[in-house]
This record gives C-alpha cells, structure tokens and sequence, in this order.
C-alpha cells in the first residue's frame, strides 16, 4: 500500500531518502525550513554575480555520487561538467608549500624527494587504504545499524582485522612516514572527524585513498550543482518540494504521528523521515517520546565547527591554488584547543577555497571568489569581533603567501558564517558543522538509531545519524532510511 510521506529538511539526506522513496511509487513531500534546498551545501548569489558554495568544497569519494545516480538510470554528467584538479591541492607550511599532484606516480616521486623510501611506503599505504575503503563500502557503510546482529556475517568477520578499527590514526601514520610534511598531510583529512588524529580509527586511512587516489575533483558550476541534479531526479519521481515551510509540531495518536504542524498547516501524513538536525527533531516531541536524553547529547563528542568567510574580490589574486591549506602553525596545538580545550584557537589553521581559478561562472569577469574556513569547537561563544580578529589574521596570512599586499582594500563582497547561524539556518545542535566525532565510541551501532523506539513511524537521517557526516555519508544515510523503510512496508 502507497503511502504518504513527509521529510522534514531538503539537504543531501532528506533528498536521497526522497528519490529512493519515491522511485518506489510513494507519495514524498519535502518540507525545508529555508528557502531553497540544500542544506550545508546551498548557495549564495549575489546581485553581482558571486556564486559561493556555503559548505562543501571537496568533491571526493566520487563513487559514491555516480553510484546515486546510477540507483535511476542516471549519470553526473547529465547534469553538470566535472573537472579533475591539477594540482589537487596546496599546503602552506612556515618553511614552504607543497603541491599534491592529480597523478598518484607523481605523488610516490614527491613522497621520495621528501623522504627516501617513502615513495614506496605510500604505495604500501594506499594499498591498504583501499582494502579499508572496498570493504568499508561494500559491507558496512549502507547498513541501518540497528542491531549487531548486522554484522554476524562470515564476510564481515573476515574483513575486521583488516580495517584497523582498533589502531589509531597517528600511529599508524607513523609507521610509514617521518617527514613532519608527509605527516601533516596524511593527517589533514582528519581534522573535521571531531578528535585528534591519535583517538581516530586507523579506519580512517580510507579517507587518504579517496581523495589522494580517487582524486580532487570538482563540479563546474559549484557543489550546488549536486543538489540540483538530485532535486531534478525528486522531481522527476514527483517528489512535492516545499521551501520556507517550517515543522514547528508534530502530533502523536497510538505511537505514531499523525501530522505536522507546517508553519500554519496541519498535514496529514503516513510516515516522517526527519533529514533535519537529529537534536532539534527531538526537541519537537515529549519527553517520553525521544530516543536520547539531553545528558545524552551533553556527553556527546562533536566534531567542530566552523567560522566561515565568503569574499569577492574585485581583481584576480594571484598566487592561490582553487584548494589551498595554510598550515604553519602547528597543527597539534589547533586541535588540542579544538578539541580538549574547547577555546577559539591561539594560532590557527585554516583553509582557502577559490573556485574561480577553475570556474569562470561564479564571480564577475575579472574578480575573484574567495571562501575561508576555520575550525573553531562546537558551542563556545561565537561574537562579531572575534570573527574580526580571525579574518585579520587569515588575510595577513593569505598576503604572505601570495605577495598580495592590501588585500583588504580590494574586497567588494563579505559575509561571515559562524555557530550562531548554523544554529538559526540549520537548527544546528550547539552549532555544529561536522557532526559527532568519528570516535570507536561513536561508531556504527554506537551513533544515534535511524529509528524512533518510541514513534513507529519516525525515522532519522543526516549527518547526526549512520554513516556520518560529509557529502557522501549524507547521500548513502538517505538511502539507508529509504531502505529501511521499504522493508518494513513490504
């Protein structure tokens, strides 16, 4: 039987679970508080002509978006040109910059220039990463999580040892490479997983294996582009699309919801996916009806958050990379602020993208689109002039590097992005940007269920929820609940 379902929230995961729930001939609303979909990964357009992505910038594990697609007879390249980057990336150290080359032959050379044997010690890395990566993908990132029992498979028991889980990060680092260089950039991916690399699962490494192998992509265009090539497919599926609609209640008869308050409507619904902040979802239900406690949320290790700049220049900025990672200073210091002393940073990392070096469409001809982020730990005080103190900082830094002096002077478009509005746009537990950490703790079985264990029809999705946070967690947890969900209605 046909039924009627509401998700609440348009970004990667309500959009996902929306096309596969669809696809199966059900009737899908979406209801997006903001007014256009998207999510973390919406876009601004300004009168000028600057298109900034909010969000995400790397387009990595492309595989994962390919293989959505293909789940409708589709393509990426139906819906927007993809570009490989060459270099794929710049890291900014205080004694000189490395660039991270397309081709892996060349990265073994880099690695060798660096450090003798260390060539041949990435190729032993990325082998392994992508024994951790195929059987990451293929046996455990689509599973519901619902039960351990889940993984009582013989596949599954042959695999384990071979992913590391009980290894950490930085040590396993360190068995193949010494260069401080080599270790930073090994490291980098890790940053946004919500602890330092020495309390990450050695896991992780597949990480490394689907950027720096896989490779550093990018959608002409803007990551947008993802967004409406799926909001395509919904529609297509005839998925019902509401922006500026707001779920403010959601009314209970018989351990199930019967309707959603919709800014001023009442909607009748059959069953309700909520995409939207997990924390914030709960909040709308009584007490007796959500799955965690907030001494459960309060206990929980987030990853961080972010204080975001997005700037248009009104002349070309030589010099930078579309991808560009400042890291002089050290990176052990950011992340123990980060993330055991929970304080905005002393000497901070932080990273520059500019997709105008790629993309001629998202700025003005001859100006420049600049997107800076930092990350800062999710819920401390998030005031005006300190987002000041930081862009003062960051810009000093980005002349050193490229020679450009009065960069400030040259700035036609600003706007910040910080905790307080992840919490306003997004509903965003503490403001968080990432997540919940990726800690053994906070793994699999161990994240919060995609499942109500009080309401029959609730189901959860994003990046709060399995696999976790990132573009491709988000589309795969979509289609995760969608499964679900059409198993239990068969």
């Amino acid at each position: 039987m046909l039924k009627k379902i509401s998700i609440i929230g348009g970004g990667l995961s309500g959009l996902s679970a929306a096309c596969y729930l669809a696809k199966s001939g059900h009737h899908v609303d979406i209801y997006e508080k903001n007014n256009s979909l998207g999510g973390r990964a919406r876009q601004i357009q300004t009168p000028d002509g600057y298109v900034f992505d909010m969000g995400p910038s790397w387009y990595w594990m492309h595989d994962v978006l390919e293989n959505f697609f293909a789940d409708f007879g589709k393509k990426s390249d139906q819906y927007y040109e993809l570009i490989s980057l060459d270099p794929q990336f710049e890291m900014v150290f205080s004694d000189g910059t490395i660039q991270i080359p397309k081709d892996f032959s060349e990265l073994t050379k880099l690695f060798e220039s660096m450090e003798p044997g260390a060539g041949k010690r990435l190729n032993a890395f990325m082998e392994d990463a992508k024994i951790k990566y195929t059987v990451s993908m293929t046996n455990y990132i689509e599973k519901p999580c619902l039960s351990l029992t889940e993984f009582f498979t013989l596949d599954i028991f042959k695999s384990v040892m071979k992913l590391n889980l009980f290894s950490d990060f930085r040590s396993f680092v360190r068995k193949y490479f010494r260069h401080p260089k080599l270790i930073a950039l090994m490291e980098f991916p890790v940053i946004f997983l919500g602890a330092a690399p020495q309390s990450i699962p050695a896991l992780y490494s597949l990480m490394n294996y689907g950027g720096l192998v896989l490779g550093t992509k990018y959608p002409l265009g803007g990551f947008f582009k993802i967004i409406e090539a799926m909001q395509s497919i919904a529609i297509e599926l005839g998925v019902k699309i509401h922006c500026n609609c707001s779920v403010h209640k959601m009314t209970i008869y018989n351990d199930q919801i019967k309707s959603l308050q919709v800014n001023e409507n009442q909607i009748i619904t059959d069953l309700v996916v909520a995409s939207a902040d997990y924390h914030h979802i709960e909040s709308l239900l009584p007490k007796d009806c959500v799955n965690y406690s907030e001494e459960y949320w309060d206990s929980r290790s987030l990853s961080p958050s972010t204080l975001i700049f997005y700037l248009g220049l009104d002349k070309p900025l030589p010099g930078l990379l579309h991808h560009t990672l400042f890291f002089e200073p050290s990176l052990d210091q950011h992340l123990h602020e980060l993330y055991k002393e929970s304080k905005w940073p002393s000497n901070p990392l932080f990273y520059v993208c500019c997709p105008s070096k790629t993309d001629r469409i998202v700025m003005p001809h001859n100006h420049e689109n600049l997107f800076l982020l930092m990350p800062i730990p999710a819920g401390v005080s998030d005031k005006p002039n300190l987002h000041e103190y930081y862009f003062e900082l960051m810009l000093k830094r980005i002349e050193k590097h490229t020679g450009f002096t009065d960069l400030k002077s040259h700035i036609d478009y600003k706007k910040s992005f910080c905790i307080s509005d992840f919490i306003r746009d997004y509903n965003a537990f503490k403001g968080n940007a990432y997540g919940l950490a990726n800690t053994l703790k906070q793994t699999a079985i161990l994240k919060p269920s995609i499942k109500n264990k009080k309401i029959k029809n609730l189901y959860y999705a994003g990046h709060l929820t399995v696999p976790g946070p990132g573009v491709p967690p988000s589309i795969i947890s979509g289609k995760i609940v969608a499964k679900q969900i059409l198993r239990t209605l068969d």
